[in-house]
Parts: structure tokens; sequence; C-alpha cells
């Protein structure tokens, strides 16, 4: 049995000092559940932001091997919510139960990766260069360089992945790798689920004897200002809308001292489908993108936003196919009312642009979110059109048909910063139009060939994340192990004795970690 107190969790130990409540709601009937969950008060934000700050001395002096046992303990806790817990967040969002069965296994799935990357050690970035004494005209010192975690890092809930993207989603995975206590922001849509994945994480902590105040978790509305701007908050990781996430990196940087946002915000993902692929296998690929759009309610940030193609009658009939299946789409139900009514006011824009035309997709009606389909003039994407350019979040996209491969190239130049772009074709296509990988490598963080961006491995070699709008800061990545990354920063140790040194940049170096040595890699003690 599922028991909800609504607290906030600072240090340890639960608060709830303030009068306001919030309330859980069904995602599908709207209807309010049985919890209360206290908004957390001023002073509240700032006693979880101190704890975290009072823990971090300890935590990042923690070894590799005890921070990876922690994550290890946290995904094995994950592993442990049950059946009632699944049904808790299918009604908070909406969501199937399938679909939440295996974002927990890929929840925890990161926690042990973080955990495998603190084991070998090559987050560290060791870097060693030996005095050189007789060098002339002058001697050089020693110098070492590795990498430390940057202090308290707040965190922002998704509201799309309830648990991958949350809680105990990838930021903070990647956060407490790094030697980086966590103050998370549980998002609204989801506080029943944030509060069960919370005592997971509070459990492990525990067990594996983690300072407290190494995960605080405060709820609320209008809290996530005063957090960001908290001196104890040292960086900040965010996944929402470009409106939210910009609000916070203006924020940050208004600090006496700033800090770095690393937010993913707004992406439309580019789908350019070549030639030959549609003489070739036209029907498949309508029928694969269609499923792409509306995977989900479209409730991804990798989601197919616009479709490009050139003129031609294999592409017209292409579109016909498209439109014919999305107008066969069911509605479905989105993750929240505020998600349906950001859907609706996308759709408003789209309905109303005098160069963009409805071609499939019944009327928004009810509670739930009806799929479309809309084509553009292709001059919109060319002379950047600010409504073409935002993202519509939900299951709906946009074609553009182009004139030839100039008119593709000049469109693609007028795309804004993205997290995907897919290339569908054949072998010949590729090579007709090689140079569009060079392109898309300036817009992009990941470019896929004959697949659909909805669906994002967790690994050492992906990147989630690009250039602005799609992410604040386009050197990082959301997903994989580059994560950790973001919430590290170098330190240079020069003449340091080895007694002083930390164990990573020993000369007897008992990690065993990869290390530039003199410019080479080695494993090998000194």
């Amino acid at each position: 049995m599922i028991r909800i107190l609504g607290h906030n969790y600072i240090g340890g130990q639960r608060s709830a000092a303030g009068s306001v409540k919030l309330q859980s709601v069904d995602a599908t009937s709207g209807e309010a559940l049985p919890h209360d969950f206290s908004q957390a008060t001023v002073q509240e934000v700032d006693a979880a932001a101190s704890a975290a700050a009072a823990a971090y001395p300890t935590y990042r002096n923690l070894s590799a091997e005890r921070r990876a046992q922690f994550l290890d303990a946290i995904a094995d806790e994950l592993d442990a919510l049950g059946d009632d817990f699944v049904a808790v967040v299918c009604r908070e969002t909406a969501l199937p139960a399938g679909r939440i069965q295996g974002e927990r296994g890929r929840t925890s799935g990161q926690m042990r990766l973080f955990a495998h990357v603190l084991r070998r050690g090559d987050f560290y970035g060791a870097r060693i260069d030996r005095a050189l004494p007789e060098r002339q005209p002058l001697p050089r010192p020693d110098l070492r360089q590795y990498r430390i975690g940057l202090g308290p890092v707040a965190v922002f809930g998704a509201s799309n992945f309830p648990l991958a993207f949350s809680t105990a989603g990838g930021d903070t995975a990647s956060a407490l790798a790094a030697g980086c206590p966590v103050v998370f922001k549980a998002h609204s849509g989801h506080m029943a689920t944030a509060e069960q994945v919370a005592d997971a994480i509070i459990r492990a902590a525990e067990k594996t004897a983690m300072p407290a105040g190494v995960f605080n978790m405060i709820y609320g509305g209008g809290v996530g200002a005063a957090l960001v701007k908290h001196p104890a908050i040292q960086a900040v990781g965010f996944t929402g809308s470009l409106k939210g996430g910009r609000a916070l990196c203006d924020m940050a940087a208004a600090r006496a001292q700033p800090i770095p946002v690393f937010a993913e915000m707004s992406s439309i993902n580019p789908v350019i489908v070549l030639p030959q692929a549609l003489q070739v296998r036209a029907e498949t690929v309508a029928r694969d993108l269609t499923a792409s759009v509306v995977q989900g309610c479209g409730q991804f940030c990798t989601n197919p936003g616009l479709v490009i193609g050139i003129r031609s009658p294999s592409f017209s009939a292409f579109v016909q196919q498209v439109a014919g299946l999305m107008a066969d789409q069911p509605a479905q139900t989105m993750l929240n009312a505020g998600t349906l009514s950001s859907y609706g006011q996308g759709l408003q824009k789209l309905l109303a642009h005098p160069g963009i035309k409805h071609l499939a997709g019944n009327a928004q009606q009810g509670n739930q979110a009806q799929p479309q389909l809309f084509k553009a003039e292709a001059g919109l994407l060319i002379d950047g059109d600010e409504v073409l350019q935002e993202e519509v979040f939900g299951p709906a996209t946009v074609v553009i048909e182009v004139d030839d491969h100039a008119q593709l190239t000049a469109a693609l130049s007028g795309l804004r910063g993205q997290l995907t772009a897919t290339l569908v074709g054949e072998p010949e296509d590729f090579e007709q139009f090689a140079g569009l990988t060079a392109l898309l490598e300036q817009k992009v963080g990941r470019i896929l060939l004959n697949g659909y961006p909805t669906g994002v491995e967790v690994c050492d070699s992906m990147v989630h994340g690009g250039p602005y709008p799609a992410t604040s800061d386009a050197r990082g990545t959301s997903v994989g192990t580059l994560a950790i990354d973001r919430f590290l920063r170098p330190v240079c140790f020069q003449n340091y004795p080895d007694s002083l040194l930390p164990d990573a940049l020993k000369n007897a170096n008992p990690l065993r970690i990869q290390r530039l040595v003199d410019g080479k890699p080695s494993r090998d003690a000194l």
C-alpha cells in the first residue's frame, strides 16, 4: 500500500512548514487525487540548498567506488518499486503501464551506467605533465590536472518522462556521479510519483551511509526562482519549455556569481525524405513516420515536427499517404491539462498562419489531443519564420516541399538548433546529397540515417543536446555518460608531493584509471 505524505525532503528529513497545499490530479479524468503536497516556503528552499551545501565537502571526497555503490543502491530501490507504484504513475500521467515499466528500467539503468563510469575512472580526465628540471631556457614544473564536482546542483523535473527525466533521472544521476548533491524541484504534474522515487533515493542513501543532504526535494510553483538564485547552488539541470529554460538561464546569469544552466528546451527534429527512398519504399516510410509522430501522443522532445522533401509526383503521393494515415489516428490523452492547452495554442498558431495549410486531423475537442498534419511554404523556413520554428509539443507535424537540392540546402540553413535531424534515403541518395551531413552537423546534436528520432539509447556515445534553442549549452548532453561533464570542473596541482595529491593523480595510482601522462594515454603506475 502506497503512503503519500506530501512533505518536502530536506537534509534527510521531512518538512511541511508552509500553509499552501498543492493537489495532484488524475490525468485522464481531471479529478483531484487524495494527496496534498506542501509547497516549499522560502525558508525551506534555503534549508534544502544549505543542506546540499553542507553535504558537498563530505560527498565529493568520497571515493568513486562509494558513490558508485550509492548509485547502484538507488537502481536496486527503483527496480523494487512494484505494480502499485506503476499504477500511481499511470494515473498521474495517463501513460500506459508498459511505458512506465520500461521507463523504470531505463531510469535504474542510467544509475548503473554512471556507477560503471565512476568505477572505470575516465570521468576524472586526469592529465599529468611531469617536471622537466633540465629544460632550457626555463624548467617545467610538475603539473597535474583532474576534475571535481561543481557543487550543489538544482534539477528541475520534466513533465513528459516522469521517471527517466525526473526525480532520479539523468540529470540527478550524472550530478550525483560527479560528486554533486542535488536539490530536486518536483514537477507539479506527477508529485506522488516524485515522492515515491525520492523515498527510494533516501533509502539508498541511508543504506550506503551517504551524508544527509546528498538529495533534497521541494514542491511548489514559483520556488524554482529562489532555488536558482540561492548562492549555494552551483549549476542547474532543466528539461522543459523554451520560455521556462530561458527564464532560468537569465536568472542564473544575473546572479552575483553566475552559474551554468544546462537546459533542454525546444526542438522540431526535421526528417528529410530523399527521392530514391520514395521510389523504393514510400508506403513504409509514410507508415513509420506517422507512427513516430503520434507515439506517446507526440510528447517526446525528439518528436519529428517537420518533414521535408523535394517536389515530385512521388513526394506528392507520399504526403497524401501520410495525410490519410494521420486522419485515421485516434485521439490520445496528454500528460496533463496544461500540456493539452499548450498543444491547442500551438495548433492555433499554425491554423492562423496564411502560409500554412491544414492537411489532416480532426478539430480539437474534449480533453484529448487530435493528431494533425500541416503543409507550409518552403520560403517560410528559409526566411526563419517564427511560427514554423516553434515546437508544437504533441502529435502534429508540418510538411515542407522544396523545389530542388539548392532550396533544400537553403531550407535546412534556415533552421535553428535542434536535438536531431533524420535523413531517409537509399545509398544513391546519400551519395547525391552527401553535403547535407556537414550542414546538419552545424544544426543538431544527433543525425540519424533511416531511423526515427523518437527513441534515445542511454550509452557512452549518445548525444541528447544541440545548438540553441534545443539546449542552452551545445557542448553537453542530458543523456549518455558525457552528461557527467556538465557538473565537473578542472583543478590543476603544481609541484605537489605525491602524498598530497588526489589518488587519481598519484605516481603509484591506486585507481588504475586511464590517464594522459606526458601527452600519452596510460594506465600504468608512473
